[in-house]
């Protein structure tokens, strides 16, 4: 799929890997639409409409059911039907990451609308348009923590995990269309998130948002690198 003129939406678009996303496909062609609970995505769509780019900004939450059929139409009615959506909005929950045992319902629900039901959704309501077409892609940006559990971090563990399965779920039932559903684990970024959680990690031996966004587009670019159904680590991707 070349990128090149195709419609694509991004959620958590307001940093990290969601922004340089989102500035790396705008360059290369694509039309952007960067969704976000952070007003930032619109300075940043902003500013690359500045540079000639075709980008807009949706300010909303992702777990909100109420909001995500209202984006998903203002987004199609910004750029066309959307060719790529990438689900990569995030949350660890509380700012002390807490052992299950101490996890509140509330923030295990959280995280699963936000890796789970968000996604779900929005797939739900992209995917008609993407197998009239018969050309589309569904990207799963996803974690280490899916498949390795790591203590202090079950709840966003156990809704990434849920999330592949999402994926694939999709998956098997996208065999035989042009419409692929893959996961991406990015490893370990110098992000805001990042930081959040693992505060003592030394930040120069984390990758940079940017050079795993060239390789996540790669993918996408490149049907054979990311096949349906794949769960692809970006680090061992040759772009």
């Amino acid at each position: 799929m070349k990128l090149e003129d195709t419609t694509m939406l991004i959620t958590g678009a307001s940093r990290g890997l969601g922004e340089a996303l989102a500035r790396q496909a705008a360059r290369r062609g694509a039309r952007v639409v960067l969704l976000s609970r952070s007003e930032r995505v619109r300075e940043i769509a902003a500013a690359l409409r500045a540079e000639g780019l075709i980008a807009h900004a949706i300010v909303a939450d992702v777990a909100d059911k109420d909001a995500v059929y209202k984006c998903t139409g203002a987004a199609v009615a910004l750029v066309g039907p959307i060719d790529v959506l990438v689900h990569n909005a995030a949350t660890l929950g509380p700012s002390t990451l807490r052992p299950m045992l101490d996890t509140d319902c509330e923030d295990l629900e959280h995280a699963i609308g936000v890796h789970v039901l968000g996604p779900f959704r929005l797939s739900k309501a992209v995917l008609p348009s993407m197998l009239l077409r018969d050309r589309g892609a569904l990207v799963h940006i996803t974690s280490d923590a899916a498949t390795t559990a790591y203590p202090t971090w079950g709840a966003y563990g156990t809704s990434k995990a849920a999330m592949e399965q999402l994926a694939r779920s999709f998956a098997v039932e996208l065999e035989g269309t042009r419409v692929r559903s893959f996961s991406v684990d990015p490893g370990e970024m110098d992000t805001e998130l990042h930081a959040r959680a693992m505060p003592e990690a030394d930040r120069a031996a984390l990758a940079s948002p940017e050079s795993v966004a060239t390789r996540v587009l790669a993918l996408i670019a490149r049907d054979e690198l990311a096949p349906n159904g794949a769960r692809l680590i970006a680090a061992e991707v040759t772009s």
